[in-house]
């Protein structure tokens, strides 16, 4: 008698103990879903796409204003021969960043090097490789209501001298970040 009670004790203890160990690996499950329940309902619908934040059509004509009269007061200089150095910020391959210098003669580019004089690839850099390609790049992020345009523009001769362009604020990794500097005329 003695053995069988003893079995049967067994037997409870070991029931006992798979109740508790059932109960504690519910419990990381129902956290999880807790947890889950909680952070879906803060979530934005899925089928609904952001729309980014444009530009307003005040500020799309002040900057539309801006890019005229600077081309304007370019176009005016008659400069067709020079040079500069242009940076350009983004998310993408440090060859296609720069420090670049174009050269421009009789308004077209004849080159187009890195800071030690070595060639690069002329196809990265082509609209930006004369100063009216840079107005065609600020134009463009203007007709394309670029959720935040900044330009700078050299208060003498009117070209870009920093252009910043956020396409859309909501999308990472597309902005373009242009730096014009060391412009010179040359003969």
């Amino acid at each position: 008698m003695l053995a069988s009670e003893a079995g049967t004790l067994m037997s409870l203890l070991n029931s006992h103990n798979l109740r508790i160990q059932s109960s504690y690996m519910r419990l990381p499950i129902f956290i999880t879903t807790g947890l889950l329940l909680t952070l879906s309902l803060n979530a934005p619908v899925i089928s609904q796409t952001p729309s980014p934040a444009a530009q307003s059509p005040a500020i799309a004509k002040s900057q539309l204003n801006q890019l005229t009269i600077n081309r304007q007061l370019w176009k005016k200089q008659n400069i067709r021969n020079y040079r500069y150095q242009l940076s350009r910020s983004c998310f993408c391959a440090p060859k296609a960043s720069g420090p670049i210098v174009v050269k421009v003669r009789k308004g077209k580019k004849t080159s187009i090097t890195d800071a030690a004089g070595q060639s690069v690839d002329q196809e990265i850099f082509k609209q930006y490789d004369t100063i009216p390609k840079l107005f065609n790049v600020i134009e463009d992020a203007i007709a394309k209501k670029a959720s935040n345009l900044t330009v700078q523009y050299d208060p003498k001769l009117g070209y870009p001298t920093q252009i910043n362009i956020d396409y859309n604020s909501q999308m990472a990794d597309e902005e373009i970040y242009l730096t014009i500097e060391k412009f010179q005329k040359i003969k």
